[in-house]
């Protein structure tokens, strides 16, 4: 292996020191897939396929309910949200919004503060995180909605923010409809999350009205 080629090697290995969300942001491109835990880099693994296809339907269906109603901008991984004291973390959601009033927190590489929505699709290997360590950060920031999407054991959970700060379950299980607060009464049949092959987008958005 040449020189050049070990030192892009070497540029993509963690940092094994401390670096402050700014060294983060630098050392880290957007084919990196990281997020920043006091002060350290914790790299997430690759997305399995049926969890990069879930993914990538529910940007869309959001995407276009949200353009419909001109009511933000909805985001995908690899982005980062970088969250406020005394949570201080930079976390990557599989997918975020950000309402229309927010959107001045937006930066060309990350997100300064919370998101309104956030969306996380467990895998095996992110459970913990995502109902343990993120659960707690995206309460304490203000994450105003938390969906926690489980492919696997084929079961949605919803979260609002209550008036006291805490997420209030508003809606579980494997099957029925849940209408969002943020994204202005969205309404999602959550067993088609569970379909194989999942449905055609443009099905989905004429079931809500909205053109394809």
């Amino acid at each position: 292996m040449s020189a050049d080629m070990s030192a892009v090697e070497d540029a993509r290995q963690p940092p094994t020191r401390c670096l402050t969300y700014e060294e983060f942001l630098d050392w880290c491109d957007e084919d990196t897939w990281a997020e920043w835990v006091d002060g350290a880099v914790q790299m997430v693994s690759p997305a399995s396929k049926r969890h990069a296809e879930l993914a990538t339907f529910l940007i869309r269906v959001l995407g276009s309910w949200t353009e419909a109603f001109d009511l933000g901008i909805v985001l995908g991984a690899p982005f980062q949200m970088h969250l406020p004291e005394p949570v201080n973390r930079g976390r990557e959601p599989d997918i975020l919004f950000v309402r229309a009033a927010h959107v001045g927190r937006i930066r060309t590489t990350y997100l300064d503060g919370p998101a309104d929505l956030v969306v996380e699709i467990i895998s095996p290997e992110s459970i913990g995180r995502d109902r343990g360590e993120k659960f707690v950060e995206y309460e304490q920031s203000g994450v105003d909605e938390y969906w926690l999407i489980d492919p696997e054991r084929e079961q949605a959970e919803f979260y609002q923010l209550g008036p006291d700060g805490k997420y209030r379950l508003a809606f579980g299980g494997g099957h029925g409809e849940y209408r969002s607060r943020v994204l202005s009464d969205f309404r999602m049949s959550v067993e088609q999350l569970w379909l194989d092959p999942l449905p055609k987008v443009a099905s989905v958005l004429k079931a809500l009205d909205i053109p394809s």
